[in-house]
């Protein structure tokens, strides 16, 4: 018996970590969609961004956020404050255990949750990309990643209050998406549009991406690490019902970003009579994030339509939010924002335990708690420190005023 639960603590700590891997590589996925969706005198510093804000995400969420989020077992509003990661189990814990025995290593969860923190993270900077200090938005993502998001995330994850109320978020379209988008946008309000991007009589000028190919890159590379995102939520891999749920939130993960990427790819060539690749690109993405909040009920076709429809609305939305003169580069808002409270309301369309007054609540919570938090700090940052780069720098491009040096030299140190 000792053997059969020492196998199935090493696989699911194995599945776990391969997971969290594959999430990490989503860090990848982020840089390249971006850096491939901004101007090409911008590139260095949004690549900057992203490894940056990566490693920032680790360590503060080592140091105070993942005690946060997960040192409350009482539930409640009000989570722990306390500094590093608990003790690892031990194996007279988990064989002395029973019933009540971790199904796997405490280390391979905190690396599985501090990746999705890095994520929510990566939403902020391509929405705020081109016109941001490169510092200011460093100094945010270590509030963001240390606190901000730690506290949502434990009303739901770490047993807080919206858990007890039956909000139901399975992998993050609300904790980890919803966030991310919500503190883009208290950041783009407060930041102001790029210049050139609206003119005085209200048309919107198109500043395109500087390398779509890297672009699609990166969301092929997003799509992959998806599978872990929301595969690794299932947690245990290491029984047959549990391994059939991993393989039906792969399928349904898999055919809802199909959908998305379809259904945004028609809208765009019904609206503007083109294949916008661009828009294909953040269809898939939205299916991804429609599906989040519950891939495993669902069926197949039931994924592909959740994810049709996040499509269909992140073309709508990214048109709106210009409309509103929200200047959004790479639609971060759009994708993670508004499809993640689509996406948290359908969970209500395939999971009888789901409420809609449970999940609006959640969604009204995430969003208040993370916008106000995040506009308090943005301004507090804009006051003391300015956020936005001069109108010189902007014109010259940030990778020369915040990195000094350029992604393509050969083509921009001459030509702007």
């Amino acid at each position: 018996m000792e053997d059969i639960v020492q196998i199935k603590y090493a696989l699911d700590t194995f599945y776990f970590l391969i997971c969290g891997a594959l999430v990490m590589w989503m860090a990848a996925g982020f840089a390249m969609l971006e850096s491939g969706l901004v101007r090409a005198k911008n590139t260095t510093e949004i690549l900057t961004k992203n490894v940056a804000l990566y490693a920032i995400a680790c360590t503060m969420y080592l140091l105070v956020g993942y005690h946060i989020m997960y040192s409350s077992p009482e539930g409640g509003i009000f989570p722990s404050f306390g500094l590093l990661i608990g003790a690892e189990n031990t194996a007279e814990e988990v064989l002395a255990g029973g019933d009540d025995a971790p199904y796997y290593s405490a280390r391979s969860d905190f690396f599985f949750q501090v990746v999705f923190v890095a994520t929510a993270m990566s939403i902020v900077s391509g929405a705020v990309a081109e016109r941001m200090k490169l510092f200011a938005f460093l100094f945010f993502a270590v509030i963001m990643t240390g606190f901000i998001y730690p506290i949502q995330g434990f009303w739901k994850w770490g047993g807080g209050f919206l858990n007890e109320a039956g909000f139901l978020d399975f992998a993050g379209s609300g904790v980890v998406h919803l966030c991310g988008a919500t503190a883009a946008l208290a950041g783009v309000l407060l930041l102001g549009a790029r210049k050139g991007k609206y003119g005085a009589s209200g048309q919107i000028n198109a500043i395109p991406g500087s390398n779509l190919p890297l672009a699609t890159l990166g969301t092929f590379i997003l799509w992959l690490g998806w599978f872990g995102f929301n595969g690794g939520s299932q947690l245990v891999v290491s029984n047959i019902d549990d391994a059939n749920a991993v393989a039906q939130i792969f399928l349904n993960t898999n055919a809802a970003a199909a959908g998305g990427l379809i259904a945004a790819l028609v809208v765009a060539r019904i609206l503007f009579g083109k294949a916008d690749l661009t828009m294909a690109l953040n269809g898939a993405l939205a299916g991804l994030v429609a599906i989040t909040a519950e891939p495993l009920t669902p069926g197949g076709f039931q994924a592909t339509l959740i994810g049709a429809v996040g499509g269909v609305i992140v073309v709508f939305s990214i048109l709106g939010l210009d409309k509103l003169k929200i200047d959004d580069p790479v639609g971060a808002i759009s994708v993670h924002g508004v499809v993640g409270i689509w996406g948290l309301l359908a969970v209500c369309l395939t999971n009888d335990d789901a409420t809609i007054g449970a999940q609006l609540m959640g969604i009204i919570t995430i969003f208040l708690w993370v916008f106000i938090a995040s506009l308090i700090v943005w301004a507090i940052l804009k006051a003391v420190m300015g956020i936005r780069v001069s109108e010189e720098e902007e014109y010259e491009g940030v990778d020369i005023s915040e990195c000094g040096m350029e992604a393509y030299p050969e083509f921009t140190s001459s030509k702007k």
